[in-house]
């Protein structure tokens, strides 16, 4: 069960964390309020292509986009995709939606946005392995145990 493996790992990773099991949500505001944080605390986990047999996390707030641009200068490519959701769940072992780096069947590299970080008591939250299930961590922890390289690469959303 990919809930379970989440879970285990956040557990192993000696994160403080709190699940929040909130079924179905239609959007990113009633997320937000299922889980007790603000939309912007709200963090997409998006599998990022390098190159064949290459991926990356990439975590991104809520109220933010990627900013291709922007990571394709940070990693140094001229080229990056988003996999189809089959290659996706192939990747992670976690279907899109539900998509964690916590417990990936494979422990890609993670690049978080900048703006996730600088407040030691903001509090995320994650996808959990399993639709409307969610993590909440400390953002400045989780990044830490992730490894996460912090970069410039989301932009505000457009209306």
């Amino acid at each position: 069960m990919s809930e379970r493996r989440a879970t285990s790992a956040l557990e192993a990773s000696g994160l403080d964390f709190e699940i929040t099991r909130h079924g179905r949500v239609g959007s990113l505001a009633e997320a937000a309020g299922a889980r007790g944080v603000e939309p912007r605390d709200i963090v997409k986990t998006l599998v990022v292509r390098r190159a064949e047999g290459d991926y990356l996390f990439a975590l991104v707030p809520g109220d933010r986009e990627i900013s291709w641009p922007k990571l394709r200068a940070l990693l140094g490519v001229s080229r990056l995709s988003m996999p189809d959701q089959e290659v996706a769940k192939q990747v992670t072992g976690y279907e899109r939606g539900t998509i964690t780096p916590f417990g990936s069947t494979t422990a890609w590299p993670v690049v978080a946005d900048a703006t996730l970080s600088g407040d030691p008591q903001r509090r995320i939250s994650l996808g959990a392995g399993a639709h409307g299930v969610a993590a909440t961590v400390l953002a400045e922890a989780a990044l830490e145990v992730l490894g996460a390289e912090v970069a410039d690469i989301t932009a505000p959303l457009r209306g």
